[in-house]
């Protein structure tokens, strides 16, 4: 009789990631949403983008966009955190996404530090508010402890197979 393998719990490693990735991707959104609020500010690059546009439609136009930007940035909360749980549970697809996707907001991360610290950024127009370069400096942090931490425990991603317990009896 073949009897059902229970999954091993977690490793200590693997959960701490985890919640690397979602408390990354939680101060991602947290940031973004912050930037969206500032109503005042997306109207005022609304007018100097549409000069001939009248106020209802900058208006009617910057509500749109923080809607848009709601939803874009809850669903990609909920793909961080749907791929968190997965690899957590031991899906090597989704480290491998995870890693992808972790390395190139790390790569992104050190770009902006590093426009900003040799006033590239300045240079072509780009305003980086010291609480900007904080969280990406953090996010990149928090990513790129998340992919060595997931990557250390990697027995945890290997295939389990059910075992006849009987196989061995006479």
């Amino acid at each position: 009789m073949v009897g059902q393998v229970a999954p091993p719990p977690v490793p200590k490693l693997v959960n701490a990631a985890r919640w690397l990735w979602i408390s990354s991707a939680l101060l991602g959104m947290v940031r973004f949403v912050a930037e969206l609020f500032d109503r005042e500010s997306l109207v005022e690059q609304a007018r100097r983008q549409n000069p001939e546009m009248g106020q209802d439609q900058i208006d009617a136009g910057v509500n749109g966009g923080i809607l848009f930007g709601l939803l874009v940035v809850t669903a990609v909360l909920l793909a961080y955190t749907r791929l968190a749980n997965a690899m957590a549970r031991g899906k090597n697809w989704a480290r491998v996404v995870l890693t992808v996707i972790g390395a190139a907001s790390v790569l992104f991360g050190l770009f902006r530090v590093v426009a900003w610290a040799g006033g590239i950024a300045a240079e072509v127009g780009v305003v980086l508010r010291p609480v900007d370069l904080v969280v990406t400096v953090v996010t990149a942090g928090l990513d790129a402890t998340a992919i060595v931490l997931m990557w250390r425990s990697s027995a945890h991603f290997r295939k389990r197979v059910a075992v006849d317990s009987n196989f061995l009896r006479p």
